[in-house]
C-alpha cells in the first residue's frame, strides 16, 4: 500500500505549486496502474477500471464521487459497461498537484479488485 493515502490534501489556490517534473516519476511509481496524460496542455493522471457490469461500475462511480466531495476535489469520471475511467488533475493550476495522487491512490484503494 503506498504512502499516498495517509497524505492529507490541502487547499489549493490559483498559486498552489505544482508537482515538479523532479517530483514526478517518484510520485507515479507510488501509481503503477495510473498513466500521465497530456490534455491541451495540461498534465493529467488516468486510470481504467473494470467491472463485471454496469450496476458495479456506477457503484464504484458513486464511490468516487463521495471521495472527491469529502475532499472538494473532483476528477474526471467516465462511466460505461464494464468499466470506469477516473481522472485526477487540478484544475485551478491547470496540471497536477500532490492532491491528485493522493486522491488517485484513495481511488485505488476503493477498487473492489
Amino acid at each position: 500500500m503506498t504512502y499516498l493515502i495517509e497524505e492529507a490534501c490541502e487547499a489549493c489556490r490559483n498559486l498552489s505549486a505544482g508537482v515538479t517534473e523532479a517530483e514526478l516519476p517518484s510520485l507515479l511509481k507510488e501509481l503503477p496502474d495510473w498513466r500521465l496524460e497530456s490534455r491541451d496542455g495540461e498534465q493529467q493522471i488516468e486510470r481504467c477500471y473494470r467491472f463485471k457490469n454496469f450496476a458495479q461500475a456506477m457503484a464504484f462511480t458513486n464511490d468516487v464521487a463521495e471521495l472527491a466531495e469529502s475532499e472538494n476535489h473532483h476528477p474526471a469520471i467516465l462511466t460505461e459497461w464494464g468499466k470506469v475511467t477516473v481522472t485526477w488533475w487540478t484544475h485551478k493550476i491547470a496540471g497536477l498537484h500532490k492532491n491528485d495522487f493522493i486522491l488517485a491512490a484513495r481511488t485505488d484503494q476503493l477498487y473492489p479488485d
